[in-house]
């Protein structure tokens, strides 16, 4: 049996991870259809409050859809994108941090 001993260091000045805005922008193209039920689908949107982001994203340009920690907001822009692609829509997505 082995006398190893256990070394236990406090971990100090841990910095939460950044927050990151995801900013959908509009275009011609992508359907109102495909933006509400993304915002539903990828970002816990309920409908009436997706459709009303998204008519918010077609007025302004652009519309800020959520805040999240960087890796999350950057796996669910792609997330968003992949789908887009999929269906043929250009719609563009930007992150930017807080």
């Amino acid at each position: 049996m082995s006398d190893a001993e256990l070394v236990v260091r406090e971990i100090q000045d841990i910095t939460p991870p950044k927050e990151c805005k995801v900013i959908y922008v509009n275009d011609d193209v992508t359907s109102f259809e495909f933006v509400s039920e993304s915002l539903v689908q990828y970002f816990n949107y309920e409908m009436k409050d997706a459709e009303n982001r998204a008519v918010e994203i077609h007025e302004k340009g652009s519309s800020v859809v959520a805040i999240l920690p960087f890796e999350i907001a950057e796996q669910r822009g792609v997330e968003v994108l992949v789908a887009a692609r999929h269906q043929g829509y250009p719609l563009e997505i930007k992150l930017e941090q807080e």
